[in-house]
């Protein structure tokens, strides 16, 4: 068996400030990437800023990573970072800003490579990269994975480099901003790490350790996400918790099905991933079961469902449906 995680894990209130040593460590000239809005509506960007300007050390922002980064996008950013000449790369935001600053830490610690490198295999390394979370599915803050948009080819992909950030700092605080949109998708998002890397052919006690413990924490999380009960501190943190541990599985197994099928229906349809990777999830289970339902059984009790119906019915009364064309699939 095989554990590896490198990153340097805090989750906490106040993380940034807690740990602005470890952050102000990585480098002396930082590119922060971000979304258009949430980093400065959630406080997260206000928290970076606030540790860079008291040690005085020079920044960019570039806060143009769209939903689902492109490669074109990161392309462009990386350029921006290599005029600036920056040494480490802080992504903060949902799982695009975290998965493009990975992508645009390699651009910049490799100048003379373009974007045509994401999907060659190349003895390349990346820029230290920092992570801050402000959803609760991707995990991005603990693998080393870099999702980006393929125009070309009407999907996303993973690039062919496995870049863990040095460091991430998660608050649950910045849920408190966050609609019950983006929790319930990217609740889901986590769900579907821990079921895919738990059902997994790479699975073994270390990634299903850390899966079978998401699945508990899960269940907790199901009132808000269903609207029975409204979040407080305690619960943003435990979400981010989840997230992160199931972020943890998936850094040793990799995703399965669903995310696979997810990635051309989030392109074709523009559904959120998390909703895209849950469409598929109860049907992938059942055909699991049909050769190991001790597994399926057993995630459901963690879950708290008493059958794989009921587990079906209650991502489609939380997620919907979604139509789409056999032929454009």
């Amino acid at each position: 068996m095989r554990f590896y995680d490198p990153t340097n894990v805090y989750l906490e209130k106040n993380c940034v400030q807690n740990h602005k040593k470890e952050l102000l460590s990585l480098g002396t000239r930082a590119f922060i990437i971000t979304g258009r809005h949430s980093a400065k509506i959630n406080g997260s960007l206000d928290d970076v800023l606030a540790v860079l300007n008291e040690a005085s050390v020079p920044y960019s922002i570039f806060d143009e990573i769209e939903e689902n980064p492109s490669v074109e996008t990161v392309a462009r950013a990386a350029e921006i970072g290599k005029e600036f000449q920056a040494d480490f790369v802080i992504g903060i935001g949902g799982g695009s800003p975290m998965d493009a600053s990975k992508a645009i830490a390699l651009l910049i610690a490799n100048p003379k490579e373009t974007s045509d490198c994401f999907y060659v295999a190349k003895d390349l390394k990346a820029l230290p990269v920092v992570a801050i979370p402000t959803t609760c599915g991707t995990g991005s803050e603990v693998t080393a994975v870099s999702v980006l948009t393929r125009h070309h080819l009407k999907t996303k992909k993973s690039i062919a480099y496995k870049i863990f950030p040095e460091l991430s700092l998660i608050d649950g605080k910045y849920l408190a901003k966050a609609s019950q949109k983006i929790l319930i998708s990217t609740s889901v998002d986590a769900l579907a790490h821990l079921a895919e890397s738990y059902l997994s052919t790479s699975a073994n006690l270390y990634n299903r350790m850390f899966s079978e413990y998401g699945l508990k924490l899960w269940k907790d999380v199901i009132p808000v996400l269903s609207s029975e009960k409204e979040p407080d501190e305690e619960m943003y943190e435990k979400m981010m918790l989840v997230s992160t541990i199931a972020g943890m599985a998936i850094a040793q197994t990799g995703t399965s099905l669903p995310h696979a099928l997810s990635y051309r229906i989030t392109y074709t349809y523009g559904v959120a991933h998390g909703k895209a990777c849950g469409i598929f999830l109860a049907a992938y289970m059942k055909e699991y079961a049909k050769n190991c339902p001790e597994d399926i059984e057993h995630m459901l009790s963690l879950l708290g469902f008493d059958s794989l119906e009921a587990f079906g019915s209650f991502l489609q009364d939380l997620l919907g449906t979604v139509p789409y064309s056999r032929y454009e699939l």
